[in-house]
């Protein structure tokens, strides 16, 4: 029950927005919040903030749909059981300085995330390395950017992104690799496309396997088989030396050793046609791509997970970097390598250490100087002379019983890692695990011996770092809910306990972040591309008030930088950087007869990591419902699958069933599955059970786009869905998908069992049917209640529905095929205050009486607009473009993360 002392959380007492930083991809957009009473605020992008100028993306805007404590983790607790701050927190400490002192610094280990602010980060960091004295603390952001970590080390010798977004504007050409913007950073996706329409030089090559919703606004899209992506860039990168499109100059001014890269190149991809070959791809689509990148000056490549999630990632990524490199195309503007990152402080967590092989600052636990340098600044009683366990190794560690207790922070592993079963059970072997959540009722909460409830956004307060390396504020808007604390807060409660007090006795952000800005310019001396001791002197005042800026902020840029290595300033010795030599490997695991088919995995348009903050608003689970699987029709028919049926995919590590789509956008060989759904939202839907734990050599990123894996229809006993205005808590299905709707909840179901009678196991459900006979009366009990049903035992068909006053309480439809009628009229009804006749005989026929009723699947999350309204206007109005269907329906007038799709419903 939530305390009627939260009926009113705003922080401010006027109406003014407060201005703060959206919490999902890496972008990093500017949001203004306002809010609206104690669970909504009123959202709206930012207009001065130069990551996104006042636009949002579908999840952005329904941010404040998102802030429901009805889920919300909100006391302590041991083992279940409500306990005080105090208790909880000497627990940990306890536990901890226990096991440290029987086994060794080495047995313990902090899991933390992307979704920690940068002071949270700091602490968590400095604890354990400074003070426990392991490296062992990593982060999810190891899944997803520790391939580009690595390998712009070894290019710049430095973690350094280059460029800055406007150089997507500024560009002739921007090369997209393994990167489906469009859905999964689509701020920037449409800032390229602005940029298009101003700039008729401008073009767009997408480069990656699927062709997805980035494909519609490309000029070439190069599908490329699977991991081949260092032929391809090492083709480019032996074409421009034969077609004398080396910058020799920069070459001899800039950097260090770059024969070896050349000699590799030339050995492992020695023409054109030996190129399109391994690629996959023609000659013709291959030399154009070659054509364009050597005869274009400002030229952008970005990528994200396709190229990091590899076990040979940092060598796509260094194939990437060097054709920069090679042609002097970096740090100018419009030219230049940029990392799209996954998470809204990726980077800095990046800052302050947070990657098991790192030290803050961007400092290395392998070198002597460093390690004495960090170590005097914290007057830390001890300091790791090895990295820590990377992320799958840490878990496999605690499998085998080597690490023994452990803290995660903020993010999910028992979902997002890889080899998901194998982590649950080490999870469960685990001596003691500590979470610090937002959310209760997670898959991770079930392993949890000590829940600490830490603040969510809207109540957080620190800094982020997105992608082009600009630090921004996040600020709270809400008051804290229940007995949540901050993490950093949490983190340092904990070292208290621990002994370390005098080390750890901050009271706010503020604090923390001037310490961390002060180790940045500490012994710099400008050897270090990463230094903002320029805000090291931040009073609170100006921490609060501060604006959007890039860094390096010092005594050489005061007022940031938005490009780097024009004229070099590298981070290695020499300020040179380096060409790496780098030869194509193929994936770890390779497709067999066994398992014929390629797992590729990855996120879609209107969901966020595990659903935890996307999954409260229904604004963002009607685009995309149910976990799917997406492949070649060529390989639908091979296996026996058709549209719309449940499958089993199955890896030698697990199985999970989704819904079949078919799609020629898929290539040939390969299968698409997002990785969102846990187990409060499906019961068979965790994909990465599936996923191949083989990592990168340098990075220790997994292979997460390259599991073997088989498929085959799901042929349970029946199939169904449930519609209710009331949440029906746990269904016994195996198949089972949690779906909130607007003002009601859907429910798709299969099962391998019938139930006796479908009336009692349907009455059985909602709390309700206090009531639960074994068959509907054919007149209801009172004028209250009606009961409507259908039953035909031949064929296995089973509807009905429930009417409280002629308001629709609940309906169900069973079959033994998949083919059952469409959701979205019946989940239109819910809205009705009473069932009109028309509808009312219609009903369990699940057919409106019009089919104006029905608007179909959401294509548009923003005003609502489905896929049958769009079929309907396009055909009568005779709509021809994009611009046409935003008169008319506003759809696409918003965010825009729709246009791809309304381009295609054109196209169709």
């Amino acid at each position: 029950m939530i305390s009627a002392a939260l009926s009113d959380r705003s922080l401010t007492a006027d109406d003014a927005p407060v201005a703060t930083t959206c919490p999902y991809c890496g972008v990093g957009c500017g949001v203004l919040a306002k809010p609206r009473g104690p669970e909504s605020a009123e959202i709206k992008g930012d207009p001065e903030h130069p990551a996104n100028f006042g636009r949002l993306c579908s999840k952005g805007s329904s941010l404040g749909e998102t802030l429901s404590l009805e889920t919300r983790l909100l006391h302590p607790e041991i083992r279940g059981r409500r306990v005080s701050w105090d208790d909880a927190l000497t627990t940990v400490a306890d536990t901890f300085r226990r096991t440290i002192d029987t086994h060794g610094p080495d047995a313990v280990a902090f899991y933390v995330s992307g979704q920690l602010l940068t002071e949270d980060y700091y602490v968590a960091n400095k604890l354990m390395k400074g003070y426990i004295g392991s490296g062992n603390i990593d982060t999810n952001s190891r899944l997803c950017m520790s391939s580009t970590v690595a390998a712009q080390k070894r290019a710049f010798g430095e973690d350094v992104v280059p460029g800055s977004y406007e150089d997507l504007e500024l560009a002739d050409l921007i090369v997209l690799v393994g990167s489906n913007t469009a859905w999964c950073h689509p701020v920037l996706f449409q800032r390229m496309v602005a940029a298009k329409k101003r700039n008729s030089r401008l073009k767009i090559v997408n480069i990656d396997p699927r062709r997805t919703a980035t494909g519609q606004s490309a000029d070439l899209h190069l599908p490329i088989r699977p991991g081949t992506d260092v032929a391809l860039f090492n083709g480019l990168l032996n074409f421009l030396r034969h077609n004398d499109k080396i910058d020799f100059t920069f070459l001899e001014n800039h950097l260090g050793h770059y024969a070896a890269a050349f000699e590799s190149a030339r050995k492992a991809a020695p023409s054109l046609p030996a190129v399109a070959q391994i690629c996959g791809i023609s000659e013709d689509d291959l030399a154009t791509f070659y054509q364009w990148f050597a005869h274009t000056e400002k030229v952008v490549t970005a990528w994200s997970q396709g190229v990091n999630q590899s076990s040979s990632g940092t060598d796509k990524v260094n194939s990437i970097i060097n054709v920069h490199l090679a042609t002097g195309r970096i740090g100018k503007p419009g030219m230049g390598p940029l990392s799209l990152t996954g998470q809204p402080n990726a980077m800095g967590g990046r800052e302050v250490g947070g990657l098991a092989n790192q030290l803050a600052a961007h400092l290395d636990i392998e070198n002597p100087e460093h390690r004495a340098l960090v170590q005097a600044f914290w007057n830390a009683p001890r300091m790791p002379t090895k990295p820590g366990l990377k992320a799958v190794d840490l878990f496999r560690a605690i499998a085998e019983g080597r690490i023994k207790a452990v803290w995660i922070m903020a993010t999910n592993p028992a979902v997002s890692l890889p080899d998901a079963n194998a982590v649950r059970d080490a999870l469960h072997r685990c001596e003691f695990v500590a979470v610090s959540e937002c959310e209760s009722g997670t898959d991770l909460g079930a392993f949890a011996h000590v829940n600490l409830p830490a603040l969510a956004w809207g109540e957080k307060d620190g800094t982020v770092t997105n992608s082009e390396r600009r630090i921004s504020r996040q600020r709270a808007f809400l008051a804290a809910p229940g007995e949540a604390k901050p993490d950093w807060w949490i983190v340092s409660r904990v070292a208290e306990r621990m002994g370390y007090g005098e080390s750890f006795s901050y009271r706010s952000a503020w604090e923390i972040f001037r310490e961390h800005a002060c180790l940045s310019g500490f012994r710099n001396g400008g050897g270090r591309a990463f230094d903002i001791s320029g805000l090291a002197e931040l009073d609170r005042a100006g921490y609060d008030a501060l604006k959007p800026i890039q860094w390096p902020v010092n005594v050489d840029y005061p007022n940031g930088a938005a490009r780097m290595f024009c004229n070099g300033g590298f981070s290695f010795a020499g300020r040179r950087a380096e060409l790496v030599p780098v030869v194509p490997k193929a994936p770890a695991n390779p497709p067999d007869a066994a398992y014929p088919l390629v797992l590729n995995t990855g996120r879609i348009r209107d969901q966020w990591h595990t659903m935890t903050r996307t999954g409260k608003t229904s604004r963002l689970t009607n685009h995309v419902p149910e976990p799917f699987a997406e492949l070649n029709t060529n390989d639908a028919v091979r296996f026996g699958i058709q549209e719309g049926m449940l499958v089993r995919l199955e890896s030698r590590f697990g199985q999970a069933l989704a819904r079949a789509r078919l799609s020629e956008d898929q290539q040939p060989g390969s299968v698409f599955v997002p990785m969102h759904w846990s187990g409060p939202y499906a019961s068979r839907g965790l994909i990465n059970a599936l996923v191949n734990p083989a990592t990168d050599p340098f990075s220790g990123e997994p292979e997460s786009k390259h599991t073997p894996v088989r498929i085959a229809p799901y042929r349970p006993a029946w199939h169904g869905f449930v519609l209710s205005r009331e949440p029906l808590g746990a269904i016994e299905a195996e198949y089972r998908v949690t779906i909130r709707g607007d003002g009601h909840w859907l429910y798709e179901l299969a099962h391998s069992e019938t139930p006796p009678a479908w009336p009692a196991w349907i009455r059985g459900m909602p709390a309700q049917f206090s009531a639960r006979r074994e068959s509907a009366p054919a007149v209801p009990e009172n004028g209250n209640e009606e009961w409507l049903e259908f039953a035909d035992p031949h064929t296995g068909r089973y509807r009905c529905a429930l009417l409280h006053g002629g308001r629709l309480q609940l309906c169900a439809f069973i079959n033994r095929s998949f083919e059952l009628p469409p959701r979205s009229w019946l989940a239109g009804l819910f809205a009705l205050d009473e069932v009109p006749d028309r509808a009312r005989m219609s009903l369990l026929a699940g057919k409106p009486a019009s089919a104006e009723d029905d608007r179909g699947r959401i294509v548009c999350s923003c005003f609502g607009v489905g896929v049958n309204t769009l079929k309907r206007a396009i055909q009568k109005q005779n709509l021809s473009t994009t611009e046409q269907i935003g008169a008319a329906l506003k759809a696409g007038t918003n965010c825009g993360s729709c246009i791809p799709e309304l381009k295609s419903l054109l196209q169709r």
